[in-house]
């Protein structure tokens, strides 16, 4: 069978096949010659310039931690030093952070420093109020009017 269009008259040559589809080379063929030299890597993409972010596939962003829920960890910690306005500023950061958290909708995390920080300004309070009713107490059980002066500058001095 004759792959010449039956117009012409069997003067034009018949066509060639098709080429082989490329691919990777079969397992049998042999390597490279040692001669030629190996690839050159290709360079690393770029990094983002300042104040963009990277993305594209497979990119995962940690969400930032929100500044109110530290510093009402940290207040909730230095409220031994700070007494009852320590924990008063511990409560009110932390309130106002796990909010502003759980409306970013999952782009601020923190969430747990500033549970930690609204429990223990909680903490501080109950404690600093305790103490002040101690004082109270034993200021009215005392009967001598010097001890009561003595152990008033006592109390304010340690606190």
């Amino acid at each position: 069978m004759s792959t010449v269009p039956p117009d012409d008259g069997g003067t034009r040559p018949p066509t060639p096949p098709p080429p082989p589809p490329a691919g990777p080379p079969p397992a049998s063929s042999p390597p490279p010659p040692a001669s030629s030299p190996p690839p050159a890597p290709t360079p690393p993409p770029a990094p983002p310039a300042y104040g963009q972010q990277q993305g594209g596939y497979g990119y995962q962003s940690t969400p930032k931690t929100n500044g109110l829920a530290i510093a009402s960890l940290v207040l909730g910690i230095a409220q031994i030093f700070l007494c009852i306005i320590g924990g008063i500023l511990a409560l009110v950061f932390g309130y106002i952070a796990r909010r502003q958290i759980d409306e970013s909708g999952g782009t601020q995390g923190g969430r747990g420093m500033a549970i930690a920080g609204i429990i223990l300004g909680w903490i501080g309070i109950g404690l600093g109020i305790a103490y002040i009713v101690v004082i109270i107490i034993v200021v009215i059980v005392s009967d001598d009017d010097n001890s009561r002066s003595l152990l008033i500058q006592h109390a304010l001095s340690a606190a």
